[in-house]
């Protein structure tokens, strides 16, 4: 992806997020220079910040998530069971803008339809070994509710709707008629290793630097970029 276009994809994100009444933290506001002069190792190691991301593909608005990573504890401390154990994020799905297919070893997550249009979810189970089974329903709890799906199934969340998906969930999303703004409060998130995806493909977009970014990313962590 273009440096250009992250960056106003960055805007209009930040715009769609005030819109609906929500503030981000401080950080979220600074410069390359100013993070990289005051960025803590909780947010630099929480990876704390913007995340756009095209998986590698190259065809964001088919393929293709925004995030905010507000808050997140770290795995040391969710093994011990007592600490930071959570994580929250902003997500916003454009419309028919697909997240593809993917589960988590580690995280359980509540996914929550914040404001906007319908976040529709695609559902399969595991085999005995996580891997994905097509023929395997799910059994999900939405808003406190159990719920079976079909393998395969849809489910669609209206604004304050949401579900919790659990460690083998296999899941793919995407917005139905406008752009969602999608809350997601889990246990500790960690990006780097604890997404299996169904397709082989990348959880961060590979970066063109034809403009100075406005803020970094959370990938530009560890890189010269920061």
């Amino acid at each position: 992806m273009k440096r250009s276009r992250i960056n106003a994809i960055m805007a209009d994100a930040a715009e769609m997020i005030a819109g609906a009444g929500f503030h981000l933290p401080p950080f979220a506001h600074w410069t390359p220079q100013e993070f990289r002069a005051r960025a803590t190792p909780a947010i630099r190691d929480g990876r704390l910040g913007w995340d756009i991301t095209d998986y590698g593909q190259g065809d964001f608005d088919r393929l293709g998530l925004f995030l905010f990573t507000l808050r997140n504890g770290n795995l040391v401390e969710l093994s011990a069971g007592r600490g930071m154990v959570y994580a929250e994020k902003l997500l916003i799905s454009q419309e028919n803008q697909i997240s593809p297919m993917h589960t988590h070893a580690i995280k359980t997550e509540d996914i929550i339809n914040r404001s906007g249009a319908t976040l529709a979810i695609r559902l399969c189970g595991s085999d005995g070994q996580g891997r994905m089974d097509r023929n395997a329903p799910v059994r999900v709890d939405c808003d406190g509710i159990p719920r079976e799906v079909a393998a395969g199934g849809v489910i669609r969340l209206g604004p304050g709707e949401s579900v919790t998906l659990r460690p083998g969930d296999w899941h793919e999303f995407w917005a139905e008629g406008g752009a969602c703004l999608i809350g997601e409060v889990s246990t500790v998130n960690d990006d780097l290793t604890d997404n299996i995806f169904a397709a082989p493909i990348g959880r961060f977009a590979n970066v063109t630097e034809d403009v100075a970014p406005t803020h970094l990313l959370v990938s530009d962590y560890d890189s010269d970029v920061a």
